[in-house]
């Protein structure tokens, strides 16, 4: 599972014309993706643990026959659990085995999917799954899956008119909602700030570029292993984010330090490259991590105490200040 990361971070440190697509926008992350070895525990896990909701489900009450998901809530956050039902699913078993638990797709939410996929193609995308739509009594919703670094993929996502379902066509209210996790302290999450992907050495550039190339990304930050290191660990990253700057990915790349680099440890344990972070913006990050990450904190993830948080948060205000835009 990749790790999740609290953050009001904002930096713009690369400002300059870059192009923009005649037709067709990237407007947001959508949703993303787990596919897991049980799609109901892991959902509970974000419920019950960081204040997510169960918001939608697919499975057999459902029609679907092959895959389970179960889909939570934040803010504007959205997570898919996905686990096979038959043991005969081959890609999502052969997934698990290879990398465990972890991020399948990050879906955008876009305009014109014909034309991005069509331009993306042009460009040397591969293309997972042609554009195709799926409709209930709420309306219409056209798909397109699109290849990214190793076995991730990027969906994108596209509303042909007003769409008053749930979440997506096929999905219906979840068959349960626990009565006692309303009585617990709220979360506190707004929405998907970034998604990290982890390359092998010398993979960076390639990825960003693809971004650039393929999606028409542009920088919109770079550092290298003199910026961030450790005394042991050092990673060189670039940020690629849309037009509009309401996605970013931060694609990083190990660097030479007196161990091994943390991105590298990734790479190692995950079986190729693929999605090491998501950080979720917070409104209040003390409050939300002394609300989920504490053993006075209801939820118990387990952080440390109360008493140490607020401790290292008084030494490291500065570091606070830099980090999280309070």
């Amino acid at each position: 599972m990749p790790t999740i990361k609290f953050t009001n971070l904002s930096v713009h440190v690369i400002d300059f014309f870059y192009p923009q697509h005649k037709k067709g926008r990237f407007l947001r992350f959508h949703h993303i993706t787990f596919w897991v070895g049980n799609a109901k525990q892991a959902a509970s896990f974000y419920s019950d643990k960081m204040g997510f909701e169960r918001f939608a489900y697919k499975g057999l009450e459902t029609g679907s026959r092959d895959v389970a998901a179960h889909v939570v809530r934040q803010g504007k956050i959205m997570f898919v659990f996905e686990s096979a039902l038959n043991p005969g699913h081959k890609e999502m078993g052969e997934h698990l085995m290879k990398h465990g638990d972890g991020v399948k797709d990050i879906a955008f939410q876009v305009e014109d999917c014909d034309y991005l996929i069509k331009t993306a193609k042009e460009r040397g995308a591969v293309i997972v799954k042609e554009p195709w739509v799926e409709q209930d009594s709420h309306g219409k919703v056209k798909y397109a899956v699109v290849q990214t670094y190793g076995d991730t993929t990027h969906t994108f996502v596209e509303y042909l008119g007003a769409y008053n379902g749930l979440f997506l066509p096929g999905y219906k209210e979840p068959l349960f909602k626990d009565i006692l996790l309303p009585k617990l302290p709220p979360g506190g999450l707004k929405f998907i700030d970034h998604i990290v992907g982890n390359q092998p050495d010398d993979e960076m550039v390639p990825i960003s570029d693809w971004y650039q190339k393929c999606l028409l990304f542009h920088r919109f930050w770079s550092i290298d292993d003199k910026q961030i290191h450790t005394q042991f660990s050092a990673l060189r990253s670039i940020v690629v984010t849309n037009y509009e700057e309401t996605i970013k990915m931060p694609i990083n790349e190990p660097a030479q330090g007196e161990k091994k680099s943390q991105i590298q440890e990734y790479v190692d344990y995950n079986g190729g490259p693929g999605v090491q972070h998501i950080a979720l913006n917070s409104s209040n990050i003390i409050e939300t991590v002394l609300g989920v990450g504490t053993p006075r904190g209801s939820r118990g993830i387990g952080w440390g105490s109360p008493d140490d948080f607020r401790m290292k948060s008084k030494r490291k205000r500065q570091l606070f200040l830099i980090l999280f835009r309070v």
